[in-house]
């Protein structure tokens, strides 16, 4: 509920100093969701000698004539705000309509006005449950937000946090979780070594950065120069193989991990190296059988069900692997989409997105992901629901 901030008494003292304000004036509804009613209004216009000390919303069932606590989904709600001082109650401001409730929303609750401050708001923060250490984060609350603050986060700063706002008897949380830079991969090792090739594989971080890892990057120096250079970037096997190699040239190679906040701050190196073996004009590399990556289709990460609002655009993630690449195609109702302008379809290292450009009615329905190759095929769906405004 978004209440203004009244403005200061005007005129000069009357006889009577503790008169109630006029109603509140424009009130209306300025959002609907599954969870909420949002509403606005403006300070009456006229305030009085006495002030103005805040806001009561009032909430009661349509044909009810008594606040209630629990709001069913079906209900209709009539809203009023009445303005409150020392005189006491205004005249009350109602909607001229009743709101239609379609999930179970809060009990009736109070707003005061920033400049009031009564009573002041209470903030604590706490992180996976225990205090803050207040040497190491810095929280500075006013009487309109709270700034949460850390000069040189490490990685022991990474978890959930979650903040508590207190007013009297009423209580609302919210949570955060911080997350950093992934740590390097846990081992890397040369598993092979033949012709101008050689094979590395490695393991995942012990520390993710609290969130998923989206890739690696794979770098190589010869021996004789120290020089790293990357060879491979956006990697998402954990084996790879390194070709194109200098006959006579003896190599070290490395491993960076990559997560949504970026790449690892440092790598892990192999901890032997690999010569590349100088031989005559007629060398022939001893016969070699290589690894075989092929991989039937398959999705690592599903698709979730979404809902949106009519004209909001919205997107479908999933993520997919195999080997060759697969084709993916988008389906809505087991009708393969193609290349409907309304929607924008991504394919971006195995990490596949669907845009659904401001959708309207009809727009919802069961969306498919299809992933394709010689090897076989893979299917995620979930369901899309648009709502009305």
């Amino acid at each position: 509920i978004k209440a203004p901030t009244p403005p200061p008494p005007a005129g000069k003292p009357t006889g009577n100093q503790n008169q109630p304000t006029s109603e509140p004036l424009e009130l209306g509804v300025e959002d609907v969701n599954d969870i909420s009613v949002t509403i606005s209004w403006r300070p009456p216009a006229t305030i009085g000698n006495s002030g103005l000390d805040g806001y009561t919303v009032e909430i009661c069932k349509e044909g009810s004539e008594s606040d209630v606590n629990l709001k069913t989904a079906g209900d209709r709600l009539n809203i009023r705000v009445v303005a409150v001082n020392p005189g006491g109650r205004s005249p009350p401001a109602t909607l001229a309509d009743a709101v239609l409730v379609r999930e179970v929303v809060g009990k009736s609750t109070f707003y005061f006005p920033d400049t009031v401050g009564k009573p002041q708001p209470v903030v604590s923060w706490t992180k996976d449950d225990q205090p803050l250490d207040t040497k190491k984060v810095n929280i500075r609350n006013s009487d309109k937000d709270s700034i949460f603050f850390i000069r040189a986060a490490e990685r022991a700063d990474s978890g959930v946090y979650e903040m508590c706002v207190k007013v009297d008897s009423f209580e609302d949380k919210a949570q955060l979780t911080l997350q950093i830079l992934a740590g390097p991969p846990a081992s890397v090792k040369i598993v092979d070594s033949w012709g101008f090739n050689v094979a590395l594989e490695w393991t995942e971080p012990k520390d993710n950065g609290n969130t998923a890892i989206t890739g690696y990057s794979i770098q190589k120096a010869d021996k004789k120069t120290g020089d790293w250079f990357t060879v491979l970037e956006h990697y998402h096997r954990m084996n790879a193989t390194v070709s194109d190699l200098i006959m006579g040239n003896t190599y070290i190679f490395r491993v960076f991990t990559e997560n949504k906040c970026g790449i690892s701050e440092e790598a892990t190196a192999t901890k032997t190296s690999a010569t590349i073996q100088k031989t005559g004009i007629d060398y022939k590399p001893p016969e070699y059988k290589e690894h075989d990556f092929s991989e039937a289709p398959k999705f690592t990460t599903p698709l979730a069900n979404r809902s949106t609002t009519v004209g909001y655009n919205t997107k479908l993630l999933c993520s997919v692997r195999g080997f060759p690449k697969p084709k993916i195609e988008w389906m809505k109702n087991q009708m393969i989409i193609g290349d409907d302008p309304k929607f924008r379809q991504i394919n971006n290292q195995g990490i596949c997105s669907l845009e659904i450009r401001k959708p309207g009615n009809f727009d919802g329905g069961v969306y498919a992901c299809r992933a394709r190759n010689p090897h076989g095929e893979a299917l995620v769906t979930c369901k899309l629901e648009v709502k009305r405004k």
